[in-house]
Formats: structure tokens, sequence, C-alpha cells
């Protein structure tokens, strides 16, 4: 290793452990901060931020990056993941990063208190500010990556992948769920309704349940957390991750399901390569990448027939009861129930889609100056109209539900369907591989799944990125057969 990569690699270990610092401040301002605490927090994860970016934009690393010399495929993928880091940090001035981080923090502790108040009017200047910051943003990444300006927020969450690649798959999906979606409704009102669990089901029982599940899926608790936030997610380091959840007293499928969700995205953390931990080929492929693991888990296995076999008797334990609700069969019909919603975190895995076409092509109108801030609850309601025929009642069930641009998150959203699709074609390689894996998916054991995916996926890192990724694991790169073949096979059969 020649003197310029190892200093690379020392001050790039030193960025990702702020990142670490800020990822736990992050954590801690969703699950634990109290609320008058949200303006020294937005300030302290801007000033992290701007003490990262001058490490990355530092003179003397343009210097390292041009002679740094790297033997071996690793070696050689993470010094081409530095310099794109580099390239896209220097594009953007440290007082915009600083500003964005404050927007942003700022604009998601309105957010709260918007979305449960169903006013968008009160969060509507903040909304404006972080996103006039991301057109700011995106145009000086434009410059610098040579992509479009909503591209290159794309690139930020899943390198290698834009609008021209997504367009097609989500065009071809919305021509595929008009005729799909209908079918699939007949299909449903000929078979029994589902039975419903009665509750009210106590958190404590439900958070012994959740932490009991993601266990046996493979979460370590040494290296996790469960907690409660308002939005589920997945956060931490990969040697202290943290997922969240929320829970009701009517219902557990929501904090359960929502638990097994967050607990794919937490085993790609723990399980990827640690001889390359702190360095940017030992981080996650991509965000699409991610959301195919979390998908994996909750999607394809944990409501697969296999796994529910096993499933339905330990409900019946935990909870108690008719044992009638708890029954495979209808948890299938439960869990897997086609039903046209608001919420895109409830949706079902046929509509949900819909759901991430509505804000792409939103956010990507929003980032190209074609839609005002103003507009937005007017334009989700015309979108959700002509996707799903349905429009919401009120902005806290439409534009106010998500998190994601009121913290600055533009170009995420397409990630989620992509993963939807890398999951379905993960899984089919997976049981092609690996023989007796829904057998033991019927006993409960994800060892088999989990062992392939930490040799296939998260063992990775972002060696290969996203689609080499893929074409590794499956033989193919990202496509949507597997996907549609999939939804064909449960919901349309």
């Amino acid at each position: 290793m020649n003197e310029p990569y190892a200093r690379l690699k020392d001050r790039f270990a030193r960025i990702a452990t702020i990142g670490e610092a800020s990822a736990m401040l992050g954590w801690d301002a969703s699950a634990m901060m109290p609320p008058g605490g949200g303006a020294a927090r937005g300030e302290q994860l801007a000033v992290l931020a701007g003490v990262s970016h001058a490490m990355l934009v530092a003179p003397e690393v343009a210097g390292d990056l041009a002679a740094a010399e790297a033997e071996g495929e690793w070696d050689g993928a993470n010094l081409t993941l530095m310099r794109r880091a580099h390239l896209r940090a220097t594009a953007l001035p440290a007082d915009l990063v600083e500003a964005m981080a404050r927007a942003n923090s700022a604009c998601e502790k309105i957010w709260r208190g918007a979305r449960a108040a169903s006013d968008f009017a009160a969060v509507r200047p903040a909304l404006e500010t972080v996103v006039a910051l991301q057109r700011e943003a995106a145009a000086a990444l434009s410059v610098a990556t040579g992509l479009s300006p909503y591209d290159a927020l794309m690139d930020s969450f899943q390198p290698g992948i834009g609008a021209a690649d997504v367009e097609p798959i989500f065009a071809a999906y919305e021509t595929f769920l008009a005729e799909a979606l209908p079918r699939a409704e007949a299909i449903q009102a000929a078979r029994p309704a589902p039975v419903h669990p009665q509750g009210p089901f106590a958190t404590e029982v439900q958070r012994a349940l959740g932490r009991r599940l993601s266990e046996r899926v493979g979460l370590d608790y040494d290296h996790a957390r469960l907690d409660e936030s308002l939005h589920p997610f997945c956060g931490g380091t990969p040697t202290d991750v943290r997922i969240t959840t929320r829970y009701v007293p009517e219902s557990f499928e929501q904090a359960m399901l929502g638990i097994l969700h967050e607990t794919g995205h937490a085993l790609y953390e723990r399980g990827l390569p640690e001889a390359w931990a702190r360095q940017p080929v030992g981080e996650a492929a991509g965000m699409a990448a991610h959301e195919s693991q979390s998908l994996i888990i909750e999607m394809q296995a944990s409501r697969s027939d296999a796994f529910l076999s096993w499933l339905g008797p330990e409900l019946h334990r935990t909870f108690g009861g008719d044992p009638a609700p708890y029954a495979p069969e209808n948890l299938a019909r439960l869990w897997r129930r086609v039903e046209r919603g608001f919420i895109r975190t409830e949706a079902d895995e046929l509509t949900y889609p819909a759901h991430v076409i509505l804000r792409f092509r939103l956010e990507r109108a929003l980032i190209g100056g074609d839609l005002a801030v103003a507009d937005i609850p007017g334009a989700w309601a015309e979108g959700m109209g002509r996707l799903l025929g349905i429009t919401p009642p009120d902005d806290r069930r439409g534009c106010l539900q998500d998190i994601h641009w009121h913290d600055g998150a533009f170009g995420y959203f397409p990630s989620y369907t992509l993963g939807a699709m890398a999951a379905a074609q993960l899984m089919a390689a997976a049981r092609a591989a690996v023989p007796g894996l829904d057998e033991a998916l019927a006993r409960g054991d994800f060892a088999p799944l989990l062992g392939w995916l930490r040799a296939h996926v998260h063992g990775q890192g972002s060696r290969l990125g996203f689609q080499d990724l893929m074409r590794a694991a499956t033989g193919r790169p990202l496509e949507a057969d597997a996907f549609m073949a999939h939804l064909r096979g449960r919901y349309l059969t």
C-alpha cells in the first residue's frame, strides 16, 4: 500500500466515524430526544456535516487521490469510491452543506406536528427552504457529474441508476397494475374474507414478540436495539444498529411486520465486510440494495406460505384467544390482502409501487422547478386518483405521511420499488441455489436464507455496484420479470 492511499484510508475512516456519530444523534432525535432539544440537535448535526465535508475537500486529498495506487480488486474499488465521494463533495460549498443540514433538521421537527394536525401550511415555509437548497445542491452536483440535477440526487442513494432507467420500469408497471389490480380484487372478493385478530394487544407483549422474531431471523441484540419512533427506520452503525417501530393497541401486525422489515435492513448492516469497516467499499451497495434486504425478509420470506405455517401457532401462543385468526391460511389472506389505500407504508405489494411512482414524479418535478411546494397537495391528490382511483381525504393521509422530503431525501423513493424487484429476483435465485429453503422457513429457520444473503449480498459491500452485484448473485442485472412472476403467483391465481 503506497503512502497516499494509506493516508486516504485513514482519512476516510475518520470521516466514517463522524458519520457514525451523526447517525446516532439522528437516531436519538427520532427515538429519544425531548422536543426542546431540536434546535441544538440541528446545530450539532450541521457542525458535524461541516467538519466531515471539510475533511473530504481538504486540498491535500486531491493530491493523494491523484498519486494513490491500489493493489487488488477490493482496494481498487475502494479508491474508485473515494474519488467519487471527493468529486461530489467538492461540488458543494461548505456553507451549503451546513445550511442543508440545519434546514432538514428544522423542517423534520415541524413536520412531526404538521403531520399530526394534517396541516400542510404549517410546514410549507420550512419545506420551501429545504427544496430550494436541494435544487441548489442538485445543480452543483449536475455540473460536477454530468448528470441531470435530479439524477445527481438519485445517484446519492443508488449509484448508477437514473430517471431514464426508472421511467420505463415504472411506466410498464403502471400498465400492468391497471390490468392486474381489478383482477386481484375480483379473485380476492370470491374468497372468504380474512378474520382480524381481536385486541387490544399490549405494547409490552408486542415488543417482546417483535424482538423474539427479529432474533429468530438472525439479529444479534448484543449489537442492536429495538425502540419506538413516529416513522419506523433502521439507523446506527454496523456494530450498534438501531431499529424502531410504532405500536398501536388495536393491532399487532403493523409493529411486527415493521420490525421484520427493519430487521432486514439491520442484518445487511451487520453483515457488511468487517475487514473494510469505515471504508467506502465496506458500505452497502446503495439504497435499492438496502431495500431489497428489508423486503426479502418482510415480503418474500415472512409472508410466504412456508413461514406463515410456523408463525401462526407462534402468534396464537403469544396472544391466546380464538385460534382461527392465527391459522396460516387466514394470515395469508390478511397480510396479502390487496386494497387501494392512502398510506404507502401500509400498502400491499401490488399497489405499493403506485405510491412510489407518484412520489418519483412529484419530486422530480419539484427539483426541476415544474412543481411549486404550495401545489404539492393538489398534485398529490390528482396523482393518487390517476394511479389508484382514490383521493386522500386530508394531507395527513396524503402529502404529509412521509418524512423523506422534509428531511431532504430527494431521489430516495425509486429505491423502494427497485428494491422490491431486486428482492424477488434474489429470492428466486436463493430458492434455486439453496435446497430446502422453504422447508427451513416452515420451521421458522432463516439460517439458510441468511447464509446465502451473507455470501452473495451483505459480504460484498459496495465492491461490485448494484447492477454487478445483481449479476453476480442472480446471473442477470435487475429486471422486473421475477417481481411480476411473484405478484402473479401470489395475487392472480
